[in-house]
Order: structure tokens, then C-alpha cells, then sequence
């Protein structure tokens, strides 16, 4: 058995201002994918580190935007409309992977045309990167204690206070299970894929691919929020709907015969 280690999710408290954890691992996550971009440069033309911070900035930008309204949209609309200073209130959480997904989509697109690269050269070189950001990022969800999955008998079960039975039970920490999966397996994935050669497309289409997978099958354990709960079947959840189309874009970047 093991029991939540009720992380303060305040890594320090300046007075003036508070330093969340769920920020910092955002920052660890660009950080990261910095310099694992710098080794990647090192190899692939036309890329260096002026361009790659370029490219940081640019996705920094998609993530947090397009993460805050993709949750808003996607997950949790009539709360924002009622309470729409919470759209402000990133430390609490409530980032959605699909919507940041989008944001860095419309990011590589706008860095592809100032650099005069195509798209999809811009989105090979960018796709081994984001496991870094997705593995620090599911480590702030279980630091904030959110984003549980179901209550378990299993030895894997966490012990974890629940505020609605207001008493501890064990869960499933599918936060860490998503780390693991989405974050780790998926970036040894990619730079094994990647250090190969491939048609334009199929580096980011096995990424597609691969986080889709993943995340249908955490989904399974995974709690869905409470305002959504299952759409349908009693199983099907909102994670699983969004992420059916990344597979058939992806599967179709990968399988399709365009080599050029």
C-alpha cells in the first residue's frame, strides 16, 4: 500500500506572490524540450539555437492558450461563462493536452512560414519534444492531486483523502501512469523513430498516433470530470472522443505513400 504524500503545491511563498508547482513543471517541461531540441539541432538542417528558442517562444505561447481554451471549451464551458476570472486561474489547473495541441499547431504553422520551412518539417522536429512538457506536466497534476482515476482494491490503488466521501480511499494515480506512458515510453518512442529517416509527416503522425493510444487506454482507469462524466456507454470519456481523429491523422501521416 502506499498514500498520497499531500505535496503543498506552493513551492515557495515569496510573500508578495506564491510559486506553484503545476507552473514550475510547465517551465521544466519547456526547459527540457530546449535542450533536447539543442541536441537534435546538432544534426538536422537548417536548425540552430536561435531558431529553436524561436521555436520554444512560439510554443510556449500555443500551449498556455491554446490549453487554457481548449479546457474551457472542451471540458468546463458553463463554469467560465458563470465565473470568468477563473479563465485567469492556471495555478489551480485546468490546462486540456488537445486544446495545447491545437496552439502549438497554429504555432508551428506561423514558425513554418517566417523560417520558409514546410509545415510538416517544422512539426518532425517539434514532435520528439513535447513527451518532455506532457512527462513534467502529468507530475503537476499528481502534485496538485487532480486528475485521479477510479477507486481500486488493486495494490497499484494510492491511498488519497476524497473530499465528497470525506474519508481516504485508494485510487488509481493515473497521473503518474500518464507520465509513464505519454510522457517517458512515448519519448523513447520518438527518438528511437526519429533517428531515422522517414517521409515529411510521419515523425509527428507517429506522435499523434502514439499519444492517442496512450491516452484511450489510461482513460479506462482515469476518473472523467465531473461535470462531463462518460459520454457515452458508460465508458466512452471526452479524452477518448478527442483523441480518435489524432490517430487517423496520424496513422494517415504515417502509412500514406507521398515520400516529397
Amino acid at each position: 500500500m502506499w498514500s498520497y504524500p499531500e505535496i503543498d503545491p506552493v513551492a515557495l511563498d515569496l510573500g508578495f506572490m506564491q510559486v506553484h508547482w503545476y507552473g514550475l513543471m510547465y517551465l521544466f517541461g519547456f526547459a527540457g524540450a530546449y535542450l533536447y531540441g539543442a541536441y537534435r539541432a546538432k544534426t538536422r538542417e537548417p536548425w540552430n539555437t536561435e531558431m529553436l528558442g524561436d521555436l520554444i517562444f512560439y510554443a510556449v505561447i500555443g500551449v498556455i492558450v491554446g490549453g487554457r481554451l481548449g479546457y474551457i471549451l472542451f471540458y468546463d464551458f458553463a463554469h467560465y461563462i458563470e465565473n470568468p476570472l477563473d479563465v485567469f486561474k492556471v495555478w489551480q489547473g485546468g490546462m486540456a493536452f488537445h486544446g495545447g495541441l491545437l496552439g502549438v499547431v497554429v504555432s508551428i504553422w506561423l514558425f513554418a512560414k517566417k523560417t520558409e520551412q514546410s509545415f510538416l518539417q517544422v512539426a518532425d522536429f517539434t514532435a520528439p519534444l513535447v513527451p518532455i512538457g506532457l512527462l513534467t506536466g502529468r507530475i503537476g497534476n499528481f502534485i496538485n492531486g487532480e486528475l485521479w482515476g477510479r477507486t481500486t482494491d488493486s495494490p497499484l490503488g494510492m491511498w488519497v483523502y476524497d473530499p465528497v466521501l470525506q474519508q481516504n480511499v485508494q485510487k488509481y494515480p493515473t497521473q503518474l501512469l500518464e507520465a509513464l506512458l505519454e510522457g517517458l515510453v512515448l519519448l523513447i518512442v520518438l527518438a528511437v523513430y526519429s533517428s531515422k529517416p522517414h517521409k515529411p509527416g510521419a515523425v509527428a503522425g507517429m506522435f499523434l498516433i502514439g499519444y492517442g493510444v496512450f491516452r484511450s487506454i489510461v482513460e479506462f482507469w482515469r476518473v472523467p470530470d465531473v461535470q462531463l462524466g462518460y459520454l457515452l456507454w458508460d465508458w466512452v470519456t471526452m479524452g477518448q472522443l478527442l483523441s480518435l481523429p489524432m490517430i487517423m491523422v496520424g496513422a494517415y501521416l504515417v502509412l500514406r505513400k507521398k515520400t516529397g
